[in-house]
């Protein structure tokens, strides 16, 4: 499927690969009734964890951007509406909080100084933005 990963990215590959998949449906790349590769398949070819793959298969069904059929394979149902896209991303978002949380607290972190720390990044990140993606989302 020749998908690009970024290992070093901090970007959890299962949401990578639900990105590119993603991406190559909008660019025309995939169609409605394309088959994509098994996850042991996609799991060997970009060497990962075959539980990363089924994980990225899993957000991209329950979106109904797939449908896995037991021996059959997986197929590309349709384009996502713009809710199914959403709700991909809006998942993806909060799969990466708890992420962030989780990690923090192993590393011994106080929930203000997770609050400050997050403060430091996103207020540079904000300023960066158009103003009409600063009124989307949290009020940091």
């Amino acid at each position: 499927m020749n998908l690009e990963i970024d290992f070093r990215s901090g970007i959890p590959i299962y949401l990578q690969v639900v990105e590119r998949i993603k991406e190559r449906l909008a660019a025309g790349k995939l169609k409605p009734g394309d088959q994509l590769p098994t996850v042991r398949a996609l799991a060997l070819e970009l060497r990962v964890n075959f539980n990363t793959i089924a994980r990225a298969y899993r957000i991209m069904d329950e979106a109904g951007i797939i449908s896995t059929q037991q021996g059959r394979g997986t197929y590309i149902l349709e384009t996502p509406s713009p809710q199914a896209a959403e709700s991909i991303r809006r998942q993806a978002l909060e799969d990466l909080t708890r992420r962030y949380l989780a990690d923090a607290e192993r590393l011994g972190a106080s929930p203000q100084e997770v609050d400050e720390a997050l403060y430091r990044q996103v207020s540079p990140w904000k300023a960066s933005q158009p103003p009409d993606k600063e009124n989307k989302g949290s009020s940091l």
